[in-house]
């Protein structure tokens, strides 16, 4: 397997056909998987906000109180999610596609002062879109920095994906021993997001595309890393 940082890319903008930009940098080859900081297809996507925008509602106000952010930044983060789980130290929310992030994933760095980046609206459909314009049968991953329970540190995970099954099913296999795998489901696309997420750096590194080659991954199969409700124990508990 072999990782490629795509350099070269310009500072993305409203609109701007990323599909395209990657090809005049990459030559892709059926089979490639496609790792995408979301940041950047959020911003060709136009999801920038202005501040001055968002009218706090008193709830919002009083979660600013608790956590020490602008009512404003924490009126965005309620209107981008579809349930709050943690109101304090920091703000823990359900997004609309079903990620659970601190702040919604807003994002207020390289945007500007009282800017603010949204995630992508829809990272599922932008991975099919960025797909279609490969041009190849590649996958393409969105990837996001996550912090992870009883961790230290964030890690990439994704948001979004296409062409490529989100787990492998490895339950009814054959151990080392014999022994039948009963509950082993690898949640690949998050495994690929976090080596793209060491090769892209962080903060000023600007290489927020890389390409892997050379992995053997399902296609179908294993539709979300998104844990439904009805098998989710932690909710429950911080809902208490």
């Amino acid at each position: 397997m072999q990782g490629y940082v795509i350099r070269g890319l310009p500072i993305i903008k409203e609109g701007d056909d990323i599909a395209l930009l990657v090809k005049s940098l990459f030559d892709f080859q059926d089979g490639d998987v496609l790792c995408l900081a979301s940041t950047i297809v959020a911003k060709s996507e136009g999801r920038f906000r202005e501040l001055e925008s968002y009218h706090p509602t008193i709830r919002a106000a009083l979660i600013a109180g608790k956590v020490g952010k602008d009512p404003r930044f924490v009126q965005a983060v309620l209107e981008e999610s579809v349930e709050v789980l943690l109101d304090q130290p920091f703000l823990l929310v359900v997004t609309r596609f079903g990620h659970v992030g601190v702040n919604a994933g807003i994002d207020q760095s390289n945007v500007g002062d009282a800017r603010i980046l949204l995630l992508p609206e829809n990272p599922a459909g932008s991975a099919m879109r960025l797909r279609a314009g490969l041009g190849k049968d590649c996958a393409v991953i969105i990837t996001d920095t996550c912090g992870r329970p009883f961790r230290a540190g964030v890690a990439g995970v994704a948001v979004g994906w296409a062409g490529i099954a989100a787990l492998r099913d490895w339950r009814g296999s054959p151990d080392l021993h014999g022994k039948a795998l009963e509950i082993t489901l690898e949640a690949i696309v998050d495994e690929i997001a976090a080596m793209a997420n060491l090769l892209m750096g962080e903060a000023g590194d600007g290489t927020p595309a890389v390409v892997f080659r050379g992995l053997k991954y399902p296609c179908s199969g294993g539709d979300s890393v998104f844990m439904t409700k009805d098998k989710d124990v932690i909710r429950p508990r911080l809902r208490r």
